[in-house]
């Protein structure tokens, strides 16, 4: 079973130049979140509690520090530069990174949901090192998110710091929470989309976009 999602572009700025496009990027939609691994251990041992389980017991004594641990790395963005380069030879045709891995939170049940996403870009004055097209999707995947806001995210972000002529962004990504609980359905996959420019207003660009990416 496959659930399909076309996300609408929201309003953005203007195209950066390159001194900002050479800025680290921001956290992902929370701001400057500080995690207080101490107050998080704490909570998730009155959670045990409150689910009948001792957490001081021998084998849960260190489950809450480990839970806290757990959760700080997986909510905790790795900083990078975006570095882009003067596109010199003028290349005008798809730039696309596809299956790449990648993992986050849920925010509704706080289960993981994990998939694979397909990433390209149309060049126009600048490019980018095809690393930084993985490292932007994983920036803004760590943190509690929902698959539609994901896929907006790393197009809008691709679109403002590259000022590129398109992008097309495709996550495919199970869901615990489907899996897991609720209807109990293992094996669906979640495919959203989000697209800007060329690759959204130029339906044989968009086809030649959902071919290379195997989505045909």
């Amino acid at each position: 079973m496959t659930t399909i999602t076309t996300v609408p572009p929201a309003p953005r700025p203007p195209a950066l130049d390159d001194r900002v496009a050479r800025a680290p990027l921001p956290q992902a939609h929370s701001g400057d979140r500080r995690i207080d691994r101490a107050a998080a251990a704490h909570a998730v041992a009155d959670l045990l509690a409150a689910l009948g389980h001792d957490a001081h017991g021998p084998h849960l004594a260190e489950t809450p520090r480990r839970v806290a641990d757990a959760l700080a790395e997986l909510l905790t963005p790795r900083p990078f530069t975006l570095t882009t380069f003067p596109n010199d030879e003028g290349y005008d045709q798809l730039v696309l990174v596809r299956d790449v891995p990648f993992h986050s939170l849920c925010e509704h049940h706080l289960l993981p949901f994990s998939g694979v996403a397909h990433i390209a870009y149309l060049p126009g004055e600048r490019i980018v090192g095809l690393s930084k097209l993985a490292r932007v999707l994983h920036h803004l995947a760590r943190d509690l998110q929902v698959q539609e806001r994901l896929t907006q995210q790393v197009a809008d972000l691709l679109q403002d710091r590259l000022a590129p002529r398109g992008v097309g962004v495709v996550l495919q990504a199970e869901h615990l929470c489907m899996a897991l609980r609720g209807v109990k359905v293992s094996g669906a996959r979640t495919v959203t989309s989000a697209l800007h420019g060329t690759l959204r207003d130029d339906a044989r660009t968009r086809e030649e976009f959902f071919a290379l990416a195997g989505l045909h």
